[in-house]
């Protein structure tokens, strides 16, 4: 659909003369005057206003300035025989996209025009993605709209509301916390406390004392009583981070609480209930630790009641536009630094790298790239080396693979999505969401790119 141009112009001649000259290229509207343009306004959706600066009794910066106060207005554009710089300056300031004299040159025009709705376009694009990052791909702070992040989102919502213990696997930088925390808010138990205990740092008796509590003289060093983290956690979720790496002794005194519900103190003879909702997660397969002799099995099993893998970043490359937007908006706030974009060329790094550190290491980077940017978009120097370099991924990965260096980076798009369309059978719905654009950001880039693909 072509897009909506309204000419605002007191004389008949410039009105009619510009109509002939553009309604090749837009659907053309036409008004004398600041009361004709408003009124054609409440009867056509208008992308662009051209309007003289001149209009008999009124002028086209009053206009502007009316125009700019509606909800998503048109692109303003001033054209004026009495050009001048301060001129120029004062219809910007009162909303105006760009300002061009008389007589007005077609062709730089026309162009003007394309680059305005080009850039409005995309910055759309941008509100409606950060619209989306904030409401149907975010549960509980974890991001996402891949199919294996939806499936993680449909467990979640399920188990929830239940007491059933979870186990959450998956690589370190996945966001295992998150999950946990996301079971626990969607939760009845979400007004209690979230207690998170990292099991790797402690040794076998910090450990125990540390989920436990102690008693008074239990052990030297132990000057006054402690409430263990499983005491602290009442009427709330405890979360075991890495599980896979507790002693045999502590697996037993937990296999203990989740079977009877209750434990004592490390030197105490008190029997306490423990009314807690257990979560563990692990970057370790504890099936295969069970086999060697490592886990046991019993406790397993206990904690296996509703598994959850989180995918690792690389198998979602889909979630990558949505995580980026996201942290460089959080980063941004953190580090008192404005919201930057960032720019193509960055971003396709940033998707061919395969993310060994997965999501932790991807928000690492863009705070990286918001702390050193030097201009409004973070640019390729301003990633980590990690990324300059840029680790490929293999041809049999889950998405695109990397693409020849020696390749510019038209030529690179250009692969892109030609590679996309083809794993999706020209289907240009999955082609794009593949890619993680809109369809119709697809079919403008098919353009831009001279791709002909039906």
């Amino acid at each position: 659909m072509s897009a909506t141009l309204l000419i605002v112009d007191d004389e008949k001649n410039t009105r009619d003369g510009l109509r002939n000259a553009l309604d090749s290229d837009f659907d053309v509207y036409v008004a004398p005057d600041v009361d004709g343009a408003l009124s054609a306004m409440e009867s056509v959706p208008v992308d662009v206003v051209l309007t003289d600066l001149r209009l008999g009794g009124d002028d086209g910066m009053s206009l502007i300035e009316r125009i700019v106060k509606k909800a998503n207005p048109p692109i303003c554009i001033m054209m004026t025989a009495y050009g001048s710089v301060d001129t120029a300056v004062e219809a910007m300031k009162r909303g105006a996209y760009d300002f061009v004299t008389k007589p007005v040159n077609i062709d730089r025009l026309e162009i003007l025009i394309k680059r305005a709705l080009r850039e409005r376009n995309t910055t759309r694009e941008n509100k409606e993605l950060r619209s989306k990052v904030q409401s149907q791909f975010r549960v509980d702070g974890m991001i996402g709209r891949s199919p294996a992040m939806v499936e993680v989102f449909d467990t979640i919502k399920q188990v929830a509301p239940s007491r059933a213990t979870v186990l959450v696997q998956g690589e370190s930088g996945t966001g295992k916390e998150l999950a946990a925390h996301a079971i626990h808010e969607l939760s009845p138990r979400a007004k209690e406390k979230f207690v998170a205990v990292h099991c790797a740092s402690l040794t076998p008796e910090l450990l125990a004392s540390e989920l436990f509590g102690h008693e008074k003289g239990a052990f030297t060093g132990a000057f006054e009583r402690r409430i263990g983290r499983f005491e602290q956690a009442k009427g709330g979720t405890l979360f075991l981070d890495e599980i896979g790496e507790i002693d045999l002794t502590t697996q037993v005194k937990i296999l203990r609480v989740l079977g009877e519900r209750t434990f004592e103190r490390v030197g105490g003879s008190e029997t306490l209930a423990a009314d807690v909702r257990l979560i563990a997660a692990t970057n370790k397969d504890l099936s295969k630790m069970v086999a060697e002799g490592k886990f046991r099995d019993d406790l397993f099993f206990r904690l296996h009641v509703v598994p959850i893998t989180m995918p690792p970043l690389r198998d979602r490359k889909v979630d990558i536009p949505l995580l980026v937007e996201t942290f460089l908006r959080e980063t941004a706030v953190e580090n008192a630094k404005p919201h930057r974009e960032i720019s193509p060329e960055a971003m396709q790094h940033v998707l061919d790298y395969d993310w060994p550190g997965n999501v932790r290491e991807l928000r690492t980077a863009i705070e990286h790239g918001v702390v050193m940017a030097r201009s409004p978009q973070i640019t390729l120097r301003d990633l980590p080396p990690s990324l300059r370099t840029r680790k490929i991924l293999p041809e049999n990965s889950n998405f695109q693979s990397g693409l020849p260096s020696a390749l510019n980076l038209r030529d690179s798009e250009t692969e892109l999505i030609l590679r996309a369309l083809e794993e999706c059978r020209e289907n240009r719905s999955e082609a794009a969401k593949k890619l993680g654009i809109s369809r119709r950001t697809l079919h403008r880039r098919l353009n831009e790119l001279n791709i002909f693909k039906h």
